[in-house]
């Protein structure tokens, strides 16, 4: 029995550490070919260690977290949406949506990343903002279910009023990319098991054969919560231009200076990791006792989960902090101030590229978007897409930058088109479009993309908040344009009508043409 559960936990953390790889290793690869190239000189031999050895933890993190997630989280997301269905109380279920939203929201390792980088803010003031939008919207999303309302009257509804509120004199123009970052991060390794995992048992609940479909959507509504809630908190934030990131840039001089780095940076994150996942476990606690009563193996298996998860957290924010974000700010304020800064844009898009057709999420979007259309949209071509889009809005992120374009000119016209397509496309498209935002934007965004941006920025003397943030926002809007853009065309062939010519003989004998159409 012990063997066997050794060789379940390493044939898991193998594959979990695999897909972590395949995430980090195109930017390890770009890094050391610019350091040999472009930016000979600029790099020293210490910041690269510093950087390998923060991807190295980066990679070690993100396989114990999302191993643990599975464990944990997932079944933990599962067995509350059951236990809710059974108890088929309404104001039950929207109360403990809330909760649920808003604090496994606090522990969520992209939104803490974010948090950290927002230089008018206080971290854990938009840390809370946010978990207050995805739990209200968490809560919406199971009375959209329970009511059967259509998702995409609820997203024009909700993007409307974001956009008047952005176009009113009320929000400052600095909160607004940040806003949007907000939606995109807050959908990441944490939150998206949880919610995905919850709709399904939420869904059950009304049992037709639509359900299933409409348990989707949950993660769509939650990345609109945040949005509204940061412009609200931006009314009562009075806000300047930023032209300086607070992104902490170590030179070191030795190997002993970095590892100390690291060393003390882990106990620090360890503390925080621990802040965040307390109201998870205290909430679980007090939900076994009074409802659950899962048996004490289970228990075990849980525990387990989150101890998994709380090691990789740790190491995932260490990694990150110390190593992998320094260097990205590194790379992009010597490309910022150089002759040929322009060289920015083709590296963002390849980095979007890379950085999309490497993410393990996106790989389980492509089969299922291929299960819905049985075969008509196929994940090759689904993930050629995404990554040509991810691809062309982090190029065009990085122009923003070097010219100084306004965000609301780019999100604005390409979320008005993806509202105005989700009435010409089946339903589970316009879901799946939605909730594959926060898929899109994967990690290595926020660690590495954002970075890369405020350093240029910085470098160019732009504004921090209205040019550099807005990069998390530009990737989550792709697939809503992709994989609506798919289905409207798996729709246009499945109505393609095919002309079979026949020949017959009337009742005068005279010889007739006719052709006949099929849809």
């Amino acid at each position: 029995m012990r063997v066997t559960k050794k060789l379940s936990f390493f044939r898991g953390f193998s594959e979990k550490m695999v897909e972590a790889v395949r995430s980090v290793m195109p930017i390890i690869v770009i890094v050391l070919v610019l350091s040999a190239t472009l930016l000979r000189g600029e790099l020293s031999g210490c910041m690269l260690t510093s950087f390998l050895l923060g991807a190295v933890m980066l990679v070690i993190g993100s396989a114990f977290f999302t191993l643990g997630a599975d464990i944990s989280m997932m079944p933990m997301g599962e067995e509350t949406g059951a236990h809710l269905v059974k108890s088929r109380k309404v104001w039950l279920i929207v109360l403990m949506c809330f909760i649920i939203g808003c604090i496994i929201t606090i522990a969520e390792p992209d939104l803490k990343v974010l948090a950290d980088q927002v230089p008018i803010v206080e971290s854990q003031v938009l840390i809370y903002a946010v978990a207050a939008g995805i739990g209200i919207f968490l809560a919406l999303s199971f009375l959209r279910i329970l009511f059967q309302i259509r998702l995409s009257y609820i997203l024009i509804f909700f993007y409307t009023l974001i956009f008047i509120l952005i176009l009113s004199p009320l929000i400052p123009n600095d909160f607004v990319a940040i806003a949007f970052d907000s939606g995109g991060v807050t959908t990441g390794p944490i939150t998206v098991p949880f919610i995905m995992a919850l709709g399904l048992g939420l869904a059950s609940l009304r049992g037709d054969k639509t359900a299933q479909e409409d348990s989707f959507g949950l993660v769509a509504l939650c990345s609109v919560g945040p949005i509204l809630t940061v412009l609200l908190l931006g009314i009562i934030s009075g806000t300047d231009g930023v032209t300086a990131s607070e992104q902490n840039v170590v030179e070191y001089t030795g190997i002993p200076q970095i590892l100390r780095d690291f060393v003390h940076a882990i106990p620090e994150y360890a503390l925080e990791v621990l802040r965040a996942l307390l109201p998870i476990l205290v909430f679980f606690i007090i939900y076994q006792i009074a409802a659950l009563h899962l048996p004490k193996r289970r228990l075990m298996k849980l525990g387990v989960g989150l101890v998994y998860t709380a090691l990789g957290l740790t190491l995932f924010l260490a990694g990150v902090n110390v190593g992998f974000m320094p260097m990205g700010f590194k790379i992009g304020h010597a490309l910022g101030e150089s002759s040929y800064a322009w060289i920015l844009v083709p590296l963002g898009a390849l980095i979007g590229y890379f950085i999309v057709a490497a993410e393990p999420a996106v790989h389980v979007l492509k089969e299922q978007v291929e299960d819905i259309t049985e075969g008509g949209i196929s994940a090759k071509t689904m993930g050629i897409a995404l990554a040509i889009g991810v691809a062309v809005s982090a190029g065009v992120s990085m122009l923003r930058v070097l010219t100084g374009v306004p965000l609301l000119y780019i999100l604005l016209p390409c979320y008005a088109i993806a509202l105005v397509i989700s009435f010409f496309v089946p339903p589970i498209y316009t879901t799946v479009s939605f909730d594959s935002g926060g898929v899109a934007s994967g990690p290595m965004t926020a660690t590495f993309l954002l970075p890369l941006a405020q350093g240029a920025c910085e470098a160019v003397g732009g504004n921090l908040l209205t040019e550099a943030f807005g990069v998390v926002a530009m990737v989550a809007m792709t697939p809503l344009l992709t994989i609506q853009t798919l289905g409207l065309i798996a729709r246009l062939r499945s109505r393609t009508r095919t002309a079979e010519p026949t020949l017959a003989l009337t009742e005068d004998g005279i010889l007739s043409f006719a052709v006949e159409w099929e849809e």
